[in-house]
């Protein structure tokens, strides 16, 4: 769930900086008016709000408040989609569907968690594309 959470804010902190900000906003707004309608109109508020900061933070350079935008809506995306299973799967569908595409060419690159955990004298292979192993 978290890292969902993580790619969906992620992606929604970088639309918010582009030209298609405000379909970015509306994805995510109506996720709120389905699984907490009572929220939504926050939502839009701070949205709004954190896209002001945004284009603040990037025009003076200011990487840790970008950041601060990515966990905070991590945060928030986390809690709707643990919270709601219909939810997580919306979300799913947003960021993929509707914030993903919206990002420049460079920002659609995916993120990918491994880990591995190998005792005695096993051995792990992990990639996130191709793999060549050879042996011999």
């Amino acid at each position: 769930m978290d890292a969902l959470a993580l790619a969906a804010a992620s992606a929604l902190v970088s639309v918010l900086a582009t030209e298609g900000w405000q379909d970015g906003r509306r994805a995510v707004v109506a996720l709120w008016r389905r699984a907490r309608p009572e929220q939504a109109p926050a939502v839009e508020a701070d949205l709004d709000e954190a896209r002001t900061e945004l284009l603040a933070a990037r025009e003076a350079g200011d990487e840790q408040a970008e950041e601060a935008l990515v966990v905070e809506w991590r945060q928030r995306l986390r809690r709707l989609a643990a919270a709601d299973p219909e939810a997580a799967r919306e979300l799913r569908r947003i960021v993929d569907e509707e914030l993903t595409p919206l990002l420049p060419p460079a920002g659609r690159g995916i993120t990918v968690d491994q880990n591995a955990t190998v005792s005695g004298i096993g051995s792990v292979n992990q990639a996130g594309r191709d793999i060549r192993i050879s042996r011999g």
